[in-house]
């Protein structure tokens, strides 16, 4: 058989090899021939088959081809869309042996990235598997009379035909084939290329992105469904503050954290986290890591509505909160108002900036937390030093990221990576979200 060509894609299948570890990205990594072959939907343990989908000069790309020896993890997908919706990478793995396998993802970028060995390893947060998605992007496009709704492909760039979505919050999970209909019966068919799902305690929204005005005939059916399905529908036809409501008043959109007592109000395109269980116990998890005294100064850094200074304010003497977006910053203060906290004071900076200004800036914290995006942290923990804190609770998106920036507090600092573990945000996804202590000890 003639070799392909890197890059090249092709079919090919393989001699037997045994998969021996999971990728970053959730596929199974096996070797052939002294070279590295990442295959998809191949679990550690098992002796595969695989199609080579591309060549790359150092490494090789594949799907599972034979299945002949099954770990004893694997488990029949729930979706019927798996492997073809981009969704979901993982449901053929165990729920627990995900999180297990996302623990050991983390614990090998603080060894490789950070040379760091968490003094205690933290049990991992777990919660629901399904229905735990309340913040989706869904993508839309119009094929011939049917529109169809979802994810985009796992391999490609066209939105996946699913009728039912598992992991999305029930009220619009189990909608998506009614979306489609209704988007198939507009004027505007063609003309809606996506849409925000925000989910709260009472209310759930789909910000529909339309790039034509829906004449009154599209405004009736949209109000139509609204009143079947007990959903708000809201409109977007600008930038993200162009959303707004379809008809009537704004849905009263927050998520309760029952054990500060706090309400954390949003908007439909604002950021909160995916997962409601899991958020509330992350901030407790947080807020009992940080060990505040109740005269405290606690520093929260990406604060973003509030999620974790509101809580602390209600522990704390006094919390700073500080965020990139304005607009964040003012529905914080919002939050804080609403809640009865005047302990609580927010500031807009951009954290990512070498320099920074502001009378924040200058004082002295006892406790700092940070939950920054996946570019971590690396310009504000610059400043660390000047703040001269005794905790650090990092919350964290990206472990690479985290154990970069665990090595320059530790190595150049002179903290201790006390404790550390990880919270199972997206389930059957290859996502690891983490959290890590750092003390002075």
């Amino acid at each position: 058989m003639k070799k392909p060509k890197s890059g090249d894609h092709v079919v090919y299948t393989s001699t037997p090899v045994t998969v021996t570890a999971l990728s970053h990205d959730g596929r199974g990594i096996a070797r052939l021939a002294g070279k590295t072959v990442f295959i998809e939907d191949a679990l550690p343990g098992e002796e595969v088959t695989f199609r080579l989908r591309r060549r790359h000069k150092d490494y090789d790309e594949a799907r599972i081809g034979t299945l002949l020896k099954a770990a004893p993890e694997r488990v029949t997908p729930r979706c019927v869309h798996f492997g073809v919706c981009g969704g979901c990478s993982l449901q053929h793995l165990d729920p627990s042996a995900q999180i297990a396998a996302k623990q050991q993802a983390l614990l090998d970028n603080l060894r490789r990235i950070g040379g760091l060995e968490p003094a205690e390893l933290l049990s991992p947060l777990t919660g629901p598997v399904w229905g735990y998605r309340r913040r989706a992007r869904l993508s839309a496009h119009k094929n011939g009379e049917q529109v169809f709704v979802g994810f985009k492909e796992r391999h490609r760039p066209l939105v996946a035909d699913i009728r039912h979505c598992d992991v999305l919050d029930p009220k619009v999970g189990g909608l998506i084939a009614a979306i489609g209909e209704l988007l198939g019966s507009l004027s505007i068919a063609d003309r809606v290329p996506q849409m925000e799902v925000a989910a709260g305690d009472e209310a759930t929204v789909l910000s529909l992105r339309v790039l034509s005005e829906p004449d009154g005939s599209d405004r009736g059916k949209l109000a139509a469904f609204e009143e079947r399905y007990g959903l708000r529908v809201y409109l977007q036809p600008a930038r993200a503050d162009s959303i707004a409501p379809l008809r009537g008043t704004a849905a009263e959109l927050y998520y309760r954290l029952p054990e500060s007592e706090v309400d954390i109000h949003f908007q439909p395109a604002d950021f909160t986290q995916v997962n409601g269980e899991i958020n509330r116990r992350l901030v407790a998890l947080a807020l009992q890591q940080l060990d505040v005294r109740s005269g405290d100064h606690v520093l929260d850094l990406f604060c973003g509505l509030g999620n974790f200074t509101l809580p602390l304010g209600r522990i704390a003497g006094r919390v700073v909160g500080v965020e990139g977006e304005l607009e964040l910053v003012q529905r914080a203060r919002k939050n804080a108002e609403r809640n009865g906290l005047d302990n609580v004071e927010f500031h807009q900076a951009d954290l990512f900036a070498e320099d920074l200004a502001g009378t924040w800036v200058k004082q002295r914290y006892q406790r700092i937390l940070l939950d920054p995006p996946r570019a971590g942290a690396k310009e504000i923990i610059a400043h660390f030093p000047r703040f001269a804190a005794e905790k650090i609770v990092y919350v964290s998106c990206h472990p690479a990221t985290l154990a970069r920036d665990a090595k320059t507090l530790v190595a150049e600092q002179g903290w201790r990576l006390a404790r550390a573990g990880v919270l199972d945000m997206f389930p059957h996804t290859s996502h690891v979200e983490s959290i890590a202590v750092f003390d002075r000890n």
